[in-house]
């Protein structure tokens, strides 16, 4: 007979699993299996059944309970076992040997393990122990706090044993199983801090130093977000360690190179410095550009950085964006550290095409390549520049103990170490020039590159910055991102459809990908009907979102930075028939006076929820007019500074082609 804590309340008698029965009678029987061979006062059963003020004739129910409980395990065959409920007085004792139960055998095989001394022994061991669970622990019992707080001890056990097996199998170098066994805990558990900063190391020991990294920084928010602290010794550690490690690894992937999205090697090109205009032409006779110099910098005490997140996934097109990137980026002849701002509506893939640069010519950076998300258009506050560079200046090799607390001392510090090393710095998601001018790092052999849903005409103003813009894709290139994600028979049976499916989400690739998203899910549409279903505008928002992303959880971040003035213009806006107009019509649907109207309007277009197509003709999209018409721009910043509606979404990650 075998009796089941860990997971469903269960009593199993040879093959035969018997019926224990409703929630109440199986709480009886959980409670006198956590405490095996001792007795149990009768009062604690009836506290732990009942959360509220027990009913008068509680001591009778739990009797029956026991009463039927103790038929049932005597029909099961349990005197053969050795196993007795019994009555002393008013409490009940359960007498049985005690490794029939699930979880006291969980308990010996993990005390038996000794991960660092034996982890050839251990990893069996736990195993073993961790095969014993089926499910949450004590599932099936009631919900008051006794029994919430025995499953949550539970739990902690099993937590603790998964950890356990992780450091056996890094003691034997499989780091690859140590990330497998900790990710769907921490998954599960995204606030476990010892928990997160154990796969963070195993993550990083298997080379995905990038992932490893954004567990740091999801967490991090997390902390904030939910409980408004900061990570603790644990994490912070185990991030820092990251950003110093010095090890063969690093050497070797730095001299090996990598593959760019048409399969040339990327990494190791060398570039001829760009003289009297001429294009930059690739010593190794391949397509494309770097931006930097071909002499050695100085690479870092700590090893050279590489923070890039992951390369965008089905990355398609963007080759005259690429090109036009590569082109500021290689200019020498100002002898000063280029920076490009690459700025575009929300969802256009701002952040995808910057990162996806950025590992094509990552070779090009050997002292590092430093990525930050800045959060100028996300939930929660935007990235302080001290916090940036604390990270920035840990990842180059500086102790903590060394970091300036104060953000101009990091910031000349930065500038110092990187004045003659060959870095690139991507800072994606900028919300103004005052947030980026203290992460710039000045050294003439340096590259920058900042996304933004704003121009950042300051940057320009002040420090050169040459932009370049993204639009929305034509049906071309949209079509053949459909494709890549759907398969490209499935494209083109019905070209038509596909045509309608990129003029419905406004060629913007975050909308692409989340109606492919939604054919993915549904195989057996053909494109049509969903281009059917989009056609419906109180639906189309609605369908083009993919669970945490969409495009209207982008443009509710875009809406939440504006002031109610200019909310409440591109509220009117959003009434033009045809979604163009000029600040004249602007004015009679706003109620605004002309000057209002054109300075509101020039901001708006600043932020590209609005484009001027030419002079004093303003266009709308489709997508933001059915954001705006639906309530979307209710909130905005108060002229005080204060903010309307929050945003609740976020402008996508690289994969998701927004930003």
């Amino acid at each position: 007979m075998e009796f089941s804590l860990l997971g469903p309340i269960s009593v199993l008698s040879g093959s035969e699993e018997l019926s224990l029965g409703p929630a109440k009678r199986r709480s009886v029987l959980a409670l006198l299996l956590l405490q095996p061979n001792t007795t149990v006062p009768l009062e604690q059963l009836i506290d732990s059944l009942w959360e509220d003020e027990p009913p008068e004739h509680a001591r009778t129910v739990v009797q029956g309970h026991v009463s039927r409980l103790r038929a049932t395990l005597a029909a099961g065959g349990a005197e053969a076992f050795g196993i007795e409920l019994a009555t002393h007085g008013s409490a009940y004792l359960l007498r049985l040997p005690e490794e029939l139960i699930d979880a006291h055998r969980f308990g010996e095989l993990v005390a038996l393990a000794r991960p660092e001394a034996a982890p050839a022994d251990a990893v069996p061991l736990l195993r073993e122990a961790l095969g014993l669970w089926r499910g949450p622990a004590l599932t099936g019992t009631v919900t008051s706090p006794p029994f919430a707080a025995a499953a949550h001890a539970l739990e902690e056990r099993r937590l603790s044993a998964v950890e356990a097996l992780a450091r056996a199998y890094g003691a034997l170098g499989e780091n690859e199983q140590a990330a497998a066994v900790l990710y769907s805990a921490a998954v599960n558990h995204p606030l476990r801090e010892g928990l997160i900063a154990a796969l963070m190391r195993a993550l990083f020991r298997t080379g995905r130093q990038s992932d490893a990294l954004e567990w740091f920084h999801r967490t991090r928010r997390l902390l904030s977000e939910e409980l408004g602290v900061d990570p603790g010794e644990r994490l912070r550690s185990a991030y820092e360690e990251i950003l110093r490690a010095e090890t063969a690894d690093d050497a070797r992937k730095t001299a090996e190179p990598t593959r760019g999205a048409a399969g040339a090697p990327a990494e190791g090109r060398a570039f001829h410095v760009k003289h009297d205009g001429d294009a930059p032409a690739p010593r190794d006779g391949g397509t494309g550009g770097a931006g930097a110099p071909t002499q050695t910098g100085r690479s870092g005490s700590g090893g050279a950085p590489r923070l890039l997140p992951r390369p965008p996934a089905r990355f398609l097109g963007r080759q005259a964006e690429l090109h036009a990137l590569t082109d500021v980026l290689t200019d020498r002849t100002t002898g000063e550290s280029p920076l490009a701002v690459v700025a575009g509506p929300a969802g256009v893939g701002k952040t995808a095409c910057a990162v996806q640069w950025a590992h094509l010519h990552a070779g090009s950076f050997p002292d590092g390549q430093l990525f930050a998300d800045l959060r100028g258009f996300g939930e929660g506050d935007e990235t302080a520049p001290a916090e940036v560079l604390r990270d920035f200046l840990q990842a180059l090799g500086t102790p903590p103990e060394r970091v300036p607390s104060s953000a101009q001392a990091a910031s000349a510090l930065f500038r110092s170490l990187v004045a003659e090393r060959r870095v690139l710095v991507v800072l994606d998601n900028a919300r103004s020039s005052a947030q980026v001018r203290p992460l710039l790092p000045g050294g003439p052999h340096c590259v920058t590159v900042v996304t933004s849903r704003s121009r950042l005409d300051g940057l320009v103003a002040t420090d050169c910055a040459r932009p370049v813009g993204l639009q929305a894709l034509g049906h071309e290139e949209g079509a053949a991102l459909l494709g890549a994600m759907l398969g490209s028979d499935r494209v083109a049976e019905d070209p038509a459809a596909a045509r309608e499916l990129v003029d419905l989400c406004d060629g913007l690739p975050l909308a692409l990908r989340a109606a492919a998203a939604q054919l993915t899910a549904r195989p057996r549409w053909r494109l049509a009907r969903l281009a059917s279903a989009l056609r419906d505008e109180r639906r189309r928002l609605a369908l083009l979102s993919a669970e945490d992303t969409g495009i209207a959880a982008a443009l509710r971040v875009s809406v939440a930075r504006l002031s109610a003035d200019d909310a409440r213009l591109l509220r009117a806006l959003a009434n033009s028939p045809d979604g163009h107009l000029n600040a004249s019509a602007a004015a009679a649907l706003a109620g605004y006076d002309q000057e209002r109207t054109q300075d509101g309007l020039e901001r708006l277009a600043e932020m590209h929820l609005v484009d001027e197509e030419a002079t004093d003709v303003y266009t709308i999209s489709a997508l933001t007019q059915l954001f705006a018409r639906d309530g979307g721009a209710e909130g905005g910043r108060r002229p005080d500074g204060g903010e309307g509606t929050e945003p609740d979404g976020s402008g996508g990650r690289p994969g998701g082609g927004a930003g």
